[in-house]
């Protein structure tokens, strides 16, 4: 008799194989990117133990008008061998322009430009102002300080896809404004005067009296009590400037808090009183 024997050393070289499809783009707009498909993995010797993972790789910082987006999967046998499977995706970045056109009068009071933001977006950032000549404070646009006519605001966000979101907001500031009785909703009362040049907030204003037929009579004192500046039958004319008449000191006056009492002739109303801001900031 004869026997022979053999030992057979079986060693695994060759990585899991795609079983997936991948029918991908190569190039999308921000909008059109697809959702990162489930790859699936068959290997000759692991039938269960493949493990596979997924890495992201994205060129958008925030600010291109193209970027790259790479994905990567990793799959490994049980064996410890590897297939990577990469794609990439060139996109290109859109802006979507949405108008809104609103009408207030100009008696209406300040605006809040945040009031007309859809539901859902992003409320933290800036709205810019399109219209040369005026300006907004944290959003706020006061009619009072500009011409009747149109004013274009625009906010833009953008999403992580670099998809730009832009609304253009169009404000006609009219006289076309319902009349009320007069009463002390109709009354406007400058907060800060800032003489300075720039065209906002130049004088001390009492608003809506005129429509009503009242006269105003305004009296200016300083932190001390002393009158600065007193008027009979003001006529929103008063920057900052102390006439010899007054009590205190003639001249320009210094910054700082003042405080005021309109009364408001042949009103019936009782007598506003409050604090405003002199500034040549």
């Amino acid at each position: 008799s004869s026997s022979t024997s053999a030992t057979l050393t079986l060693s695994d070289t060759t990585g899991p194989e795609l079983s997936s499809q991948l029918n991908l783009p190569n190039s999308v707009t921000c909008s059109e990117i697809p959702e990162i498909p489930t790859l699936d993995f068959i290997d000759n010797c692991s039938a269960q133990d493949i493990s596979i993972s997924f890495e992201e790789i994205s060129t958008f910082t925030g600010n291109e008008d193209n970027y790259t987006i790479t994905w990567n999967w990793v799959a490994i046998d049980d064996c410890g061998n590897e297939t990577q499977i990469s794609h990439t995706i060139n996109v290109t970045t859109e802006n979507y322009i949405e108008e809104i056109y609103e009408t207030r009068c100009f008696e209406d009071g300040e605006i809040d430009l945040y009031q007309f933001l859809p539901a859902g977006i992003d409320d933290t950032l800036e709205w810019n102002v399109v219209t040369d000549g005026i300006e907004i404070v944290n959003g706020i646009f006061d009619p009072l300080e500009v011409e009747l006519g149109d004013y274009l605001f625009t906010y833009t966000t953008v999403n992580e896809n670099g998809c730009y979101n832009t609304i253009e907001l169009t404000l006609n500031i009219n006289d076309e404004c319902v009349v009320l009785p007069c009463g002390l909703d109709r009354i406007k009362i400058s907060k800060a005067v800032t003489p300075n040049g720039d065209g906002f907030n130049e004088t001390f204003r009492v608003t809506g009296a005129v429509d009503c037929g009242y006269i105003v009579e305004l009296k200016l004192f300083n932190r001390f009590g002393d009158i600065v500046y007193q008027s009979n039958d003001y006529q929103n004319d008063w920057s900052g400037i102390s006439p010899n008449s007054s009590i205190g000191n003639a001249g320009r006056l210094p910054n700082g808090t003042y405080y005021y009492v309109v009364v408001l002739k042949n009103s019936g109303l009782k007598p506003i009183a409050g604090p405003i801001y002199l500034g040549t900031k």
